[in-house]
């Protein structure tokens, strides 16, 4: 519910619903500061079109006000409409094909409704998924305004936004934390926002936006390759998913295709059966929802399995049948003999008072199994290593092997072009780097210094284990 009365609306910026717009494949549209990116993948493009000349301006120009006309493979439901990346957290991004039907589908049953009056205010790069499928699809299918900037920025968040009169907004995590880290301003609430959607913000971000904006934040989770949705519904508990969208069969499914148990908690919240209720994110069914990974027939194949795809992502159910995720299948841990996910770990480190986002990655002992290894984004203040030790003492959800032996503490976590925190980044850099790295020995958190460093790289040469370094 708005805290304030509305303010008199502002003029609907235009949309970006051209009717003289039209599709130029198999041309590559570009703009000067990015144009050598495209050097040497040119072969059967005839024609690369930077945005920021006046030739490209004068193509628009020449289609301004014309009449839609429909073409043979704009009907046509299985037409390769665009390419979605995948995020590259864990690996190298795959291109997911997305035909215009299934755009088309997405856009039209999405959750996200909007009438004509409402104006989305995209906080995403036009290339992101959450952009597509989030705001400007159903603003197409449902008349309603669409608003940008080029360029993302968390200053030019609340002014954009009364600016435009938004009424709706679409996020990642990072995104909405870099907001969020902007001092607070008496004028935030005073603003025309019914809601907000998007993924992977904290439980803790989540609400002080609602309290800083009057706004409440709706989440879910979703593939980009439009195979697997799990939704939030009323009485979802903080930080879990939710339940999987009607029509969606969804499980959680150990490596030999067995259902995964529920998982099981003792009174202080710490899972009691990891390793057996923790597996991938199965979707039954949903071969035939998957178009494939571009020119990338392996890839394509190793997600599907009897009819089923298989998400990649680990996750786990409660007894109450709500789902909650634990990482990329990249993400296990084995500590001691003991497997976990990550995801369950950042949360508890994401508590700690200054943290702005928490990574939690393998990095390999010594002797064997992983080390666990967690990357701390502060925004500003001193990382007190005391303070940390003891605060995972008094976290009664932090199981016996999940305290991390190495914490490197930095004040931007690499990413990638969607804002998700980069592991395979974090992971080649083990300990080096010019970020302090901080090693637990014992109950204390000490810094490691280049003697420290050499020593243990001698310890994996001893162990034989030394060219796990340079993977």
């Amino acid at each position: 519910m708005r805290r304030n009365p509305p303010r008199p609306r502002p003029p609907r910026p235009a949309t970006r619903r051209s009717p003289g717009c039209c599709w130029l494949a198999p041309r590559m549209t570009t703009e000067d500061a990015y144009g050598d990116l495209l050097d040497g993948i040119g072969h059967g493009v005839p024609q690369v079109l930077d945005a920021s000349t006046s030739e490209y301006a004068g193509l628009l120009a020449a289609h301004r006000g014309a009449a839609a006309e429909a073409t043979a493979e704009g009907l046509d439901p299985r037409s390769t409409l665009l390419l979605l990346f995948t995020s590259g957290s864990t690996g190298a991004p795959k291109a997911v094909i997305c035909s215009t039907g299934r755009w088309a589908f997405i856009c039209q049953v999405n959750p996200i409704t909007f009438t004509s009056d409402d104006v989305a205010y995209n906080a995403m790069p036009i290339f992101h998924g959450n952009a597509l499928m989030s705001a400007l699809g159903p603003c197409l299918a449902n008349g309603a305004a669409f608003a940008m900037r080029r360029r993302f920025s968390a200053s030019g968040f609340l002014p954009d936004i009364r600016r435009f009169g938004a009424t709706f907004f679409n996020y990642v995590g990072r995104s909405l934390s870099y907001v969020l880290a902007q001092p607070e301003r008496p004028e935030e609430s005073d603003n025309q926002l019914r809601f907000g959607f998007g993924t992977e913000a904290s439980v803790r971000d989540r609400a002080e936006f609602s309290r800083r904006y009057g706004c409440p934040l709706l989440e879910s989770y979703g593939s980009s390759e439009g195979t697997c949705y799990i939704i939030c519904t009323p009485g979802t508990p903080d930080g879990a998913l939710g339940v999987p969208q009607q029509g969606f069969a969804v499980e959680i499914v150990n490596p030999l295709g067995e259902v995964c148990p529920p998982a099981r908690f003792d009174a202080s919240g710490v899972m009691l059966n990891p390793a057996d209720a923790i597996g991938e994110i199965v979707s039954r069914g949903a071969a035939a929802r998957f178009e494939g990974y571009y020119k990338n027939p392996g890839a394509s194949q190793d997600r599907l399995r009897d009819g089923d795809f298989w998400t990649g992502d680990l996750g786990y159910r409660d007894e109450q049948g709500f789902y909650w995720f634990a990482g990329r299948t990249a993400d296990w841990l084995r500590v001691d003999s003991e497997n976990f996910g990550a995801a369950p770990v950042e949360r508890i480190l994401s508590r700690f008072p200054g943290v702005t986002a928490a990574a939690v990655y393998p990095v390999p002992d010594p002797v064997t199994g992983d080390h666990v290894m967690a990357a701390l984004e502060f925004s500003g203040g001193e990382f007190d290593p005391g303070a940390f030790g003891s605060f995972l003492g008094e976290q009664p959800d932090l199981g016996t092997k999940q305290a991390p032996r190495l914490v490197r503490v930095t004040t931007n976590l690499p990413m990638t072009a969607t804002h998700k925190v980069s592991k395979p980044a974090l992971r080649r850099m083990l300990w080096n780097g010019e970020d302090p790295v901080y090693e637990r020995i014992g109950e204390r958190y000490v810094l490691m210094t280049a003697d420290r460093r050499g020593v243990l790289e001698a310890e994996y040469a001893r162990h034989g284990r030394d060219h796990l370094l340079g993977l």
